[in-house]
C-alpha cells in the first residue's frame, strides 16, 4: 500500500519541477524576442521591434532578415552599423 501512494506522487512532482524550472529559466532569461514586428523604416535604416518587450534589432530588406545586436536606443544600433561599414571598406583617399 505505501508502494501505490509512492507512485501516485511521481508524476505530480515531476510536472511541478519542470513548471519551476521553466518558469525559472523564463525569469533568468528574460524575453526570447519570438514576436517580432515587421520591419520599420526610419531615415535611411530599417529595424523590427519586438512586441514583448519592445527592443530593436537591424533589419536587411534585402535579405529579408534581422541582424546585429539588440538595443532599446535605435541610435546606437545606427552608430554600430555605420562604424560596422567603415571597418569593412576603408575608403581610399587619392594620392
Amino acid at each position: 500500500m505505501a508502494d501505490e501512494k509512492k507512485s501516485r506522487w511521481k508524476v505530480p512532482l515531476g510536472l511541478m519541477a519542470t513548471g519551476v524550472a521553466g518558469a525559472a529559466v523564463l525569469v533568468l532569461r528574460g524575453c526570447w524576442h519570438r514576436k517580432m514586428s515587421w520591419p520599420v523604416r526610419f531615415q535611411e535604416h530599417s529595424y523590427q521591434v519586438c512586441l514583448g518587450c519592445g527592443i530593436k534589432r537591424l533589419f536587411d530588406e534585402k535579405a529579408f532578415r534581422a541582424y546585429g545586436p539588440y538595443s532599446y536606443d535605435l541610435s546606437k544600433l545606427v552608430a554600430w552599423e555605420t562604424g560596422k561599414a567603415e571597418t569593412e571598406a576603408p575608403q581610399q583617399q587619392p594620392a
